[in-house]
């Protein structure tokens, strides 16, 4: 770029340009990713140039320096990512140590599992925006749940895992226990009372990698889900509550209040001698309750020297408009001390299934 061109601009804004100078000396694009140890990655570098594309590239780049430099990473999951098999990329990036805390919501959480035991019973319809109402209710009577293009087989997901899970539910209630929702799930693979379906390939379950990883999961709101839903029925003992029912007293249950105080002490360990950065993917409460870990520990803990996120990126399409936290930018966050000035961030306004897997590729080295 001519220097007497940035000369008439402010400094400010001289900072803020950079060369648009992505291009090969000689060669094609074909012949320079075939030759390369790393296709995928070069292909993403070379065409990920402008506008969401650029903004990935970027962010890409960006997390793969902070994990180079030693920083951790937090991914957060919201909507329907592990129906949509999110797991393919989050459960090798957990597995190659480049993700350290997962928080989700807990249909993600179980959703997890749901792909884990049932695979091969999901149907897909692309041209699901031609259902008729009626062909909705001939799905709902036949037993599918259907999440945008993506239907969950109910009978061979959440009802083969209900009668484990309030087997230990019942046993936490005689012996007077208490435990985090995902720690009862994990019991699932601890204890082989689950087995992966035939087609499925367990290595695609980004909670049996953090199991094995044994890095941490937050599931904050476990009641909005289905299985939360279900722990709610066996915990209602209202007039409504039918006379030989189960009950189950809802104690055992860890809350989201005891969520947070892990994420307390997991930041404070963790930060001391790394920065940790934030992946949203998605909005929702799954990244809102845990980038709320620095400032409460500033204000409401009122501890001093809080290391800030290091970084901020989130893709998603909700926009940013009256209230919408879901699109909040990443400026509004400073204003809460969620992010520091000094905080990267990086909001990218796009489907996380198709953004996603580019940042992964980068990574992991693809």
């Amino acid at each position: 770029m001519p220097k007497n061109k940035l000369s008439k601009l402010s400094p400010a804004l001289r900072r803020m340009i950079e060369p648009d100078n992505n291009q090969f000396t000689s060669g094609t694009l074909t012949a320079h990713v075939k030759n390369t140890a790393k296709p995928v990655s070069e292909f993403a570098k070379r065409t990920l140039n402008h506008t969401n594309g650029g903004a990935t590239m970027q962010a890409a780049l960006w997390l793969k320096n902070h994990l180079k430099k030693g920083g951790k990473i937090v991914v957060t999951l919201a909507g329907a990512l592990s129906s949509f098999q999110i797991g393919v990329m989050l459960a090798e990036l957990i597995r190659k140590n480049k993700v350290h805390l997962v928080s989700a919501t807990g249909a993600n959480h179980e959703e997890s599992y749901y792909r884990y035991v049932a695979h091969s019973h999901y149907a897909y319809i692309p041209r699901y925006t031609e259902l008729t109402p009626h062909q909705e209710a001939e799905l709902r009577d036949a037993g599918f749940r259907r999440i945008t293009d993506t239907f969950l087989p109910e009978d061979e997901s959440v009802r083969i895992m209900e009668p484990l899970l309030l087997k230990m539910w019942q046993e936490a209630q005689d012996n007077n226990e208490s435990y985090f929702p995902h720690e009862y799930f994990r019991r699932l693979f601890k204890e082989k009372l689950i087995k992966p379906d035939p087609k499925a390939n367990p290595q695609d379950c980004w909670a049996y990698a953090a199991d094995e990883k044994n890095i941490p999961i937050i599931v904050p709101g476990f009641e909005d889900s289905t299985m939360g839903n279900i722990f709610g029925s066996y915990t209602y003992n209202g007039p409504h509550k039918k006379k030989n029912d189960i009950v189950i007293d809802g104690k055992i249950m860890k809350s989201g209040l005891e969520y947070f105080h892990l994420l307390y002490d997991w930041y404070m360990k963790e930060s001391k001698n790394a920065p940790i950065a934030f992946l949203q993917l998605g909005g929702g409460i799954a990244a809102d309750f845990p980038i709320c870990v620095v400032p409460s520990l500033k204000h409401d803990l009122k501890l001093s020297k809080i290391r800030d996120w290091a970084g901020f990126i989130e893709i998603g399409s909700s926009p940013m408009s009256y209230g919408s936290y879901s699109g909040a930018g990443g400026k509004e966050k400073i204003t809460w001390d969620k992010l520091a000035t000094s905080s990267y961030y990086q909001i990218i306004q796009s489907d996380v299934t198709a953004v996603f897997p580019w940042i992964a590729a980068v990574l992991l080295d693809l």
